[in-house]
């Protein structure tokens, strides 16, 4: 019994094993650049969402300021404004940053939601503009 032994599938339990590990390895790797991807994606994104709403803010200042603001606000979250286009209190911006990925850009808008023949009249100044009374003929919720 102490002779040759029969059978060549000695060790084949290893090296399935082994390549079971290196696909779960490549996987893991894919789905974390992925997700890496992702997060970098929804970075730019907010960064654009908060230099339009940032400039929308500054609007009464004027144009130049409002989009001095936007820059600045980008820069802090990471991106480089690319644009900034003002039209009455409406701004759109766009975002970019370099990532490992290569470079995203984002665009974002800000401005008044309500009608705006509503805003005009009232200097935006009305409290049913603001929310804080019922709109006549608007059913509540």
């Amino acid at each position: 019994m102490n002779g040759p032994v029969n059978g060549g599938d000695r060790g084949s339990a290893a090296v399935s094993g082994v390549v079971a590990m290196v696909l779960l390895i490549v996987v893991a790797t894919a789905g974390a650049q992925v997700g890496a991807a992702v997060i970098a994606r929804h970075r730019v994104t907010g960064a654009a969402d908060l230099a339009a709403l940032a400039a929308a803010a500054r609007l009464d200042e004027g144009d130049r300021q409002a989009c001095e603001q936007a820059q600045r606000v980008a820069l802090q979250n990471g991106g480089e404004l690319r644009a900034c286009a003002v039209n009455g209190w409406e701004v759109v911006v766009e975002v970019s940053a370099a990532t490992p990925f290569g470079p995203l850009s984002a665009r974002s808008r800000a401005g008044p939601a309500e009608d705006h023949s509503v805003w005009s009249a009232t200097s935006g100044r009305s409290s049913a503009v603001s929310g804080l009374t019922p709109v006549p003929g608007h059913a509540e919720r």
